[in-house]
């Protein structure tokens, strides 16, 4: 609990604050430090100064985002895309990101997706089976085309994985 005695935080004892938890972008720094109702050359102060001190890093933040989200829920390029869109992250920070994810990285992580799926559909009819799998990865942001793919892919090889 704050007692009168106590001065209200400053702009950076915020930032880094909130920088405690998790990485942050420019952009959702900026959003944050507003909220608090700080002058706009005090907001931006210590955006410089975060960044200066390689606190703040979008292209990083852009790499990392990249490398997690494929490590821990393989989706598409193009909703990785979209997701770090939501971040407010630059178009050039974004493509610089996406360029480490090859076309075989996007079938590979389409594969997996689609083993996955295909296991958890096993009981069901095999024309809708296909359905549940292809619009799941598709939901992923997969094209059509690489997720019938996948789906084939995860087919063919659908007895070396269940018998294991």
């Amino acid at each position: 609990m704050k007692t009168r005695d106590q001065k209200p935080l400053s702009p950076m004892e915020y930032a880094m604050k909130y920088l405690t938890a998790k990485d942050r972008t420019v952009s959702e720094m900026q959003t944050y430090l507003d909220g608090k109702d700080f002058g706009e050359a005090d907001v931006d102060a210590t955006i410089a100064r975060l960044m200066e001190l390689g606190l703040l890093n979008d292209a990083r933040y852009a790499q990392r985002f990249v490398e997690t989200r494929l490590a821990t829920k393989p989706i598409s390029k193009r909703h990785l895309r979209e997701q770090m869109k939501m971040h407010g992250l630059s178009d050039k920070d974004i493509d610089s990101a996406l360029e480490t994810v090859s076309s075989e990285d996007e079938a590979n992580n389409a594969d997996t997706v689609a083993e996955k799926y295909l296991r958890q559909f096993r009981t069901l009819e095999p024309e809708k089976r296909r359905e549940r799998v292809l619009s799941r990865l598709i939901a992923r942001g997969y094209a059509y085309d690489v997720a019938r793919k996948a789906y084939e892919n995860a087919l063919s090889t659908e007895d070396e994985w269940s018998e294991s």
